[in-house]
């Protein structure tokens, strides 16, 4: 592990301060995913500001019936919290399907947002990648890539985004606070995380000098009948082959709001919104959430190894529509 300067932190503007200037420096939180990758060499910071001090670890309530998560919220704190069990459930089973109840204790709520993908050749320092190295190459893109991404990659890099409550928070509308030398503002959950494009190693709008403050859970998503499944290799802590975090409601016979979105098969949360599209003011039927998830994935660029994953995906979205909807998956 390479030397570095440690600061600690007690609010936010000594946070700020103590990170400007430096181009490799990084907060502390949890840790979970950032000693991992000091261990490894692949994060080799020169300033490591601490911020587990900052007030900022608060679930409040917001009007309309949403909730405002500080940055420094525990996960296992959040996926218990009574609010969030009864009005945002969707979360909380995200938040338990993901890490081990050890990580969970650790795992910050922006740290879990910020966290880096468990690509093998990202980890692998003797190998090609672009999200490691600008301009080195993708050793993905012809080696082996099970559980890399089928939609939204690009010819730099097909890594996966490994987040279960980021896909949750992707689905139910959520809105990122930050704060800067320049001041507050607000991201839409969906922009905030990035596509590889020309540049997989920027991968979030969050810019250098800025820090998560909060995260914002609307009221309009809240009390939605909702589910979380993943799919993985063990029932034990494992990253998602692919996970579907859905909201459904059915009012006199028809779809009126629908909230769908994919863990593992792409570089961000992937918000399905072409399959909101088909499903908004359709019958909830199996052939209905079938056609959803075909145009969703119509335009995924499987892999030599993943292939499976389209299927998968398509079937688990079905499946969990149709348990929304409480109807026969036969009908």
């Amino acid at each position: 592990m390479n030397p570095f300067h440690y600061v600690r932190a007690t609010d936010t503007a000594s946070a700020l301060s103590s990170l400007a200037g430096h181009t490799r420096a990084h907060f502390l939180a949890g840790g979970t995913n950032l000693i991992d990758l000091m261990r490894e060499g692949i994060e080799r910071p020169r300033v490591i500001v601490d911020i587990t001090r900052l007030p900022l670890t608060e679930v409040g309530n917001l009007p309309g019936g949403g909730l405002r998560v500080g940055a420094m919220v525990r996960n296992s704190h959040l996926a218990s919290h009574p609010a969030v069990r009864d009005r945002f459930p969707l979360l909380s089973q995200a938040i338990l399907n993901g890490a081990s109840a050890q990580l969970r204790n650790m795992a910050t709520t922006g740290g879990n947002m910020m966290q880096r993908t468990r690509c093998y050749y990202f980890y692998d320092a003797t190998t090609r990648c672009n999200k490691r190295e600008p301009g080195s190459g993708c050793d993905a893109l012809d080696g082996y890539n099970r559980i890399h991404a089928i939609l939204g990659g690009s010819s730099r890099c097909i890594a996966t985004h490994p987040s279960d409550m980021c896909v949750a928070l992707a689905a139910l509308d959520a809105s990122v606070n930050v704060i800067g030398p320049s001041g507050e503002r607000t991201l839409a959950f969906s922009d905030f995380h990035r596509l590889p494009g020309d540049a997989p190693n920027i991968e979030t709008n969050l810019r250098r000098d800025e820090l998560i403050t909060s995260v914002d859970l609307p009221g309009s998503s809240a009390e939605l009948p909702s589910i979380y499944r993943k799919v993985r290799d063990r029932a034990s802590y494992a990253f998602a082959l692919v996970s579907v975090a859905a909201a459904l409601r059915v009012e006199d016979g028809r779809v009126r709001d629908v909230r769908l979105a994919l863990g593992g098969v792409a570089h961000k949360p992937w918000r399905a919104a072409a399959a909101e599209r088909v499903l908004t003011g359709a019958a909830p039927t199996t052939d209905a959430f079938a056609r959803a998830a075909d145009a969703e994935l119509a335009p995924a660029l499987p892999q030599a190894h993943n292939g499976f994953k389209i299927p998968l995906a398509k079937r688990v979205i079905v499946a969990v529509l149709s348990e929304l909807a409480a109807i026969d998956g036969d009908s």
